[in-house]
C-alpha cells in the first residue's frame, strides 16, 4: 500500500474513532463527560490489536487494548452485542472507567473489528462521593465489573451501586451510542471495499512498527536508569520508588521496571495495564506527530514488570489513583531516563499529578437529591531545549478539559470563587517551566470532599541545570477564618461558608540560566 493510501485510511479509520467520541460527549449526561471530555474511543482489529484511536486519554491508550483481549476471552460476541468491564483485574484501569466492547461482524456473523469506548463516570459506589475513596482494599472503591455481555441485569447493578444513577444511565446509553456508530460507519465502509479495508488496517499497523523502529534506530544504543518516588500512600508509607532501566538496542526498547518498589496499602497501585500505557505515551512523543497511534509501534517496545510491586499490583489492591497518579510519575521515570540518551530532546517534567477532586453531598437546589462531582485540574508543564513550559494545562497522561465554571456552578450547589495562574509557580533556568493555577470553590451547603493529589513535597525536576517546579498546595478556609493545610491524600468534610483552594505545581525549568537571565527567545 502506497503512502497516499496508507495516509486516506489512516485519516478514515481515525475519523469514525472520532466521530464516536463526539456521539459520546453530545449524548452524555454528567459534566465529566460532556465538559470534561473524560473517555476515549478506539477501533481493534479481530485479534484485538488497536486500529486506531481518537485523540482522547494517553493513560488509555495501551490499556484499552488489554480490555478488548478481555473482553474477547470472556464474551463469544455476535452482532448487537456489548459487553461491559471496570475490573483492573481483568482489562481495566480503575473502577471509575467504564469500558464498551462490541463486535463490527461480517455476513457470517464473525467479528473482523471491534469498537471500543472507556468513559470515567463521576460515581460508581466507592466509600466516598465521587469514587476514588481513601481506600486499603478495591472492594471499597465501587462496583467491580469482570468483563460480561451487557443486559438489563448489569444496568441496575451499575444504577444501585451509584449515588447518582440516572446520570449513570444516562453516560451508559451514550457509551452504547457511541459504538453503535462506529459499528455503523465500519459497516459502511466494510460495504464498500470490502477486504480492502482489512488489509488497509494490516498495513498501517506494519507501516506504525516500521516508523517506531526507524525512531528507536536513530536514538544510541545503551542502557540507561532513572528513579523518582510517590510521595505518599495515603496511609504512612512514603517515598515509594518508581525504577525504570531502559535499554535501546537495534530498533527495540525494553522498559524493565521490576526494581520499583512493592504495592502498597493506599490506592496508588496500578495493573500493568496503566504502566504499559505511560511507557508507550512516553515512547509515542519521541516519534514525528504522523506515526498511527495503533497496534504496530507498540510491538517495538517491551514492558516488564514484577507482580505484586506498585507498578503491577494484584488484587485486592485498592488502585482508585493508580491510573491518575502513579500513570504520572511512570512518565516521569521514563522521560527521567530518555533524557540522559537524548539531553536535547526531552522536557523537564511537568505537573506530575492530574490534581483530582471530588465533591459530593445533597443538592438543597434539588430537593436534597445526592451529586457526585470529579475533575481534575490543570498544572504547569515542563520547559525543553528552546522553549518556555505552557502553563495551566493538563499533561502527558491527562487529555482532558477543565471543567468550565459556569456549567459546574449549573449543576453543582458550589461554586468557583478564583480560577486564575499560579504565577511564580514554574521553575526558573535558561527556560522557565510552565506555571499552576489556583482554583478556589465556595460551599453553600455541606460537603464532603476527597483530594488525591501528589507533588505536594517535593515540586517537578528540571533538567540539564534547571530549578524543580514549585509543589502544589491543598488547604480549606473555614467560614470563621481558620486556615487548614490539607495533606495531598486526604479526605475533609465541610460546612456552609467554607472555602477549598488548589494551588497546582508549576513545571520544572530547562538550562542553567546565563548571567541569570532566563531566555524569552524561543
Amino acid at each position: 500500500m502506497n503512502p497516499i493510501e496508507l495516509e486516506v485510511f489512516r485519516h478514515l479509520f481515525a475519523s469514525i474513532a472520532e466521530e464516536m467520541g463526539v456521539v459520546l460527549m453530545r449524548s452524555s449526561f454528567s459534566p465529566n463527560i460532556k465538559e470534561r471530555r473524560d473517555f476515549s474511543c478506539a477501533i481493534f482489529d479481530a485479534s484485538a490489536e488497536m486500529v486506531a484511536q481518537a485523540a482522547h486519554i494517553p493513560v488509555h491508550l495501551g490499556s484499552t487494548p488489554m480490555s478488548v483481549a478481555a473482553a474477547r476471552q470472556a464474551v463469544e460476541m455476535s452482532s448487537g452485542d456489548h459487553v461491559v468491564l471496570n475490573d483492573p483485574y481483568a482489562g481495566g484501569t480503575h473502577l471509575p472507567d467504564i469500558t464498551f466492547v462490541s463486535p463490527v461482524c461480517d455476513g457470517e456473523g464473525k467479528p473482523i473489528f471491534y469498537v471500543a469506548n472507556r468513559a470515567h463516570h463521576a460515581d460508581v459506589g466507592g466509600k466516598t462521593p465521587g469514587s476514588l475513596p481513601l481506600s486499603k482494599s478495591i472492594d471499597e472503591e465501587g462496583i467491580r465489573i469482570s468483563p460480561r455481555r451487557w443486559d438489563s441485569e448489569i444496568e441496575e447493578q451499575i444504577l444501585d451501586a451509584s449515588r447518582t444513577p440516572e446520570e449513570r444511565r444516562g453516560d451508559l446509553m451514550a457509551q452504547i451510542a457511541a459504538n453503535r456508530r462506529g459499528i455503523d460507519r465500519l459497516s459502511e465502509e466494510l460495504r464498500r471495499r470490502g477486504d480492502t479495508l482489512l488489509s488497509a488496517a494490516t498495513a498501517l499497523q506494519d507501516h506504525s512498527e516500521r516508523f517506531m523502529a526507524s525512531t528507536l534506530e536513530e536514538m544510541p544504543d545503551g542502557s540507561w536508569s532513572f528513579e523518582d518516588q510517590l510521595e505518599d500512600d495515603g496511609f504512612g508509607t512514603e517515598s515509594i520508588a518508581i525504577h525504570a532501566d531502559i535499554t535501546i538496542e537495534g530498533g527495540r526498547a525494553v522498559v524493565d521496571f521490576s526494581d520499583s518498589a512493592p504495592q502498597v496499602t493506599g490506592p496508588v497501585n496500578v495493573p500493568r495495564a496503566v504502566t504499559v500505557s505511560a511507557t508507550l505515551y512516553a515512547f509515542r512523543c519521541l516519534a514525528d506527530r504522523q506515526l498511527p497511534s495503533n497496534g504496530g509501534y507498540m510491538r517495538c517496545i517491551e514492558v516488564l514488570t514484577d507482580k505484586g510491586t506498585v507498578v503491577d499490583a494484584e488484587a485486592p489492591a485498592p488502585v482508585a489513583i493508580g491510573n491518575v497518579e502513579t500513570s504520572q510519575r511512570i512518565t516521569d521515570v521514563v522521560f527521567g531516563a530518555l533524557a540522559q540518551a537524548l539531553p536535547e530532546r526531552i522536557p523537564a517534567a511537568s505537573c506530575g499529578t492530574m490534581n483530582n477532586l471530588t465533591i459530593g453531598g445533597d443538592d438543597v437546589r434539588r430537593g436534597g437529591q445526592p451529586y457526585a462531582y470529579y475533575e481534575t485540574i490543570a498544572g504547569g508543564s515542563g520547559a525543553g531545549p528552546g522553549f518556555d513550559g505552557a502553563s495551566a494545562v493538563h499533561t502527558h497522561m491527562t487529555n482532558t478539559l477543565n471543567t468550565p465554571v459556569e456549567a459546574l456552578e449549573h449543576a453543582y450547589p458550589f461554586r468557583v470563587e478564583r480560577y486564575g495562574l499560579r504565577r511564580g509557580s514554574g521553575g526558573s533556568g535558561r527556560y522557565r517551566g510552565g506555571d499552576g493555577v489556583i482554583r478556589s470553590y465556595f460551599f453553600d451547603t455541606p460537603a464532603t470532599i476527597t483530594v488525591m493529589t501528589e507533588r505536594r513535597a517535593v515540586g517537578p525536576y528540571g533538567l540539564a541545570g534547571g530549578d524543580a517546579g514549585k509543589p502544589g498546595v491543598n488547604r480549606v478556609i473555614r467560614a470563621d477564618g481558620v486556615d487548614e493545610n490539607l495533606a495531598a491524600k486526604q479526605v475533609v468534610d465541610v460546612e456552609a461558608g467554607d472555602r477549598l483552594v488548589i494551588e497546582t505545581p508549576g513545571g520544572g525549568g530547562w538550562g542553567e540560566l546565563k548571567n541569570g537571565v532566563e531566555s524569552r527567545d524561543c
